[in-house]
């Protein structure tokens, strides 16, 4: 059947029980969910662009659910940095998040920008995104079992060509940095864009054509810093919750650093896995690596999930007086 539009769903259900026989994903919502999220704040909010003095850049890797064929892999980089147009300061930001699951691979390359007011003893600030958002998906590599009593090779549901489609998108978010704690809410995806991928037919000049979406995905991240006294320790307790009105997802982590440079933690992702992390923060340096074990059923097949981030960050200073001059990060 020609002009037939698919689902995103239909997809994975296809791509998962023809290749994986996985019968559980990470829900619905469109976006990955890193581990460090609370070390990438603008990778979910754009408002959280220039928060510090810092020049911060960040990349990181997860791989999901080791030793099954074809899962998640997600990889990321963001970079943001404060600056003042006059006695007003601004913040702005890239972000990169790339991701393959299955056949499919998607690819969210943004610009970022914010504006900030100070609000009682902390600073408010709202942020927005553009974005290009593209995916595809590896058509070529569909493989049909002989036995398989539920797919034929014609399914018009099952493309063997390999198909690309891409859109625009725009988020927002507000994001509120206190002293001793931090509050974030944003919404990514608000185009609820479709992306449209087609491909000619192979017995004729028409063209079939199918379709996946980007879910719109409200995101909420709290977090603090609570000094032991009479320690060289901090506890760091932080949140994320996503949500695209059908479903959501979340993780909650407690952390604790050491004489800012070493930290270490435990984690709890909904109905997903338990986690453990380390890192180290050296001068200008950060480093962290995940680990989380499946409570699922996919424990069955999977070792776990792995994932590393590594950052370099940059004091600038922002004041009238030094306003051409930066320096680099010293940790005492």
């Amino acid at each position: 059947m020609r002009g037939l539009r698919i689902s995103l769903y239909r997809y994975l259900l296809a791509a998962a029980a023809v290749l994986t026989g996985v019968c559980a994903a990470r829900g619905q919502n469109t976006d990955p969910l890193m581990a460090h999220y609370w070390a990438m704040p603008t990778l979910y909010n754009p408002a959280a662009t220039g928060n510090t003095d810092y020049i911060r850049i960040r990349g990181g890797a997860r791989l999901q659910w080791i030793g099954i064929d074809n899962a998640p892999k997600s990889f990321t980089g963001t970079a943001d940095m404060p600056f003042r147009i006059g006695k007003q300061r601004l913040g702005a930001g890239v972000s990169v998040l790339q991701e393959g699951l299955g056949l499919f691979s998607n690819m969210d390359i943004a610009l970022q920008a914010s504006y900030k007011l100070k609000l009682g003893k902390g600073t408010l600030s709202v942020g927005v995104q553009a974005a290009y958002y593209s995916t595809k998906f590896k058509g070529s590599e569909v493989v049909l079992p002989d036995d398989d009593d539920y797919h034929e090779g014609t399914d018009d549901a099952i493309p063997t060509q390999d198909l690309t489609g891409n859109s625009v998108d725009l988020s927002a978010g507000l994001w509120y940095e206190h002293p001793k704690f931090y509050l974030g809410l944003s919404g990514r995806h608000l185009m609820d864009p479709t992306i449209r991928m087609s491909l000619e037919g192979s017995e004729s000049t028409e063209t079939q054509e199918y379709e996946v979406k980007a879910s719109r995905t409200l995101y909420f991240t709290a977090g603090s810093n609570i000094p032991i006294k009479n320690t060289l320790f901090e506890l760091q307790p932080s949140l994320i919750v996503a949500s695209d009105f059908k479903d959501f997802t979340g993780q909650a982590d407690l952390r604790a650093r050491y004489n800012r440079f070493l930290s270490f933690g435990v984690g709890y992702r909904y109905q997903s896995g338990i986690s453990v992390s380390l890192g180290a923060e050296f001068k200008n340096f950060f480093i962290g690596y995940s680990y989380e074990y499946p409570l699922s059923a996919i424990a069955k097949a999977s070792s776990g999930s792995h994932e590393i981030v590594a950052g370099y960050q940059l004091k600038l200073n922002l004041t009238k007086q030094n306003k051409n001059r930066h320096r680099s990060i010293r940790i005492m």
